[in-house]
């Protein structure tokens, strides 16, 4: 295993996962939800590859410190932690901008009827 290129895999997935997390926001804050989902789901695949690569470098390690810490090392496992959280953040919030516009189309139908 090429340890450098291993890590570089693991950052550069997690980092398209945030990237396409972000992007998926700003869909769905233009109303552009089922780009948001899509956006979402490359999110969605693009952890899943870095979780793998993670999976592989522990199953390298065999628990027992064969695999060196090294500061890109930590700061690929930071990254790959803070795009979880932030994915799980972009779920939440595209959610969100589904719910609040279907309540702005309501309201708006309610006062268009009146």
């Amino acid at each position: 295993m090429d340890l450098e290129i291993t890590i570089m895999g693991l950052i550069c997935n997690a980092g398209e996962a945030r990237s396409l997390s972000m992007e998926s926001i700003k869909s769905a804050r233009n109303g552009q939800f089922e780009q948001a989902q899509s956006y979402l789901d490359q999110a969605d695949e693009a952890i899943r590859q870095a979780h793998l690569v993670q999976t592989e470098l522990i199953g390298a390690d065999e628990g027992e410190g064969k695999i060196p810490v090294t500061l890109v090392m930590v700061h690929a496992q930071d990254h790959l932690m803070t795009t979880i959280q932030a994915i799980e953040s972009a779920h939440e919030t595209v959610h969100l901008y589904q719910r609040l516009n279907k309540l702005e189309q309501s309201v708006f139908n309610n006062v268009s009827m009146a």
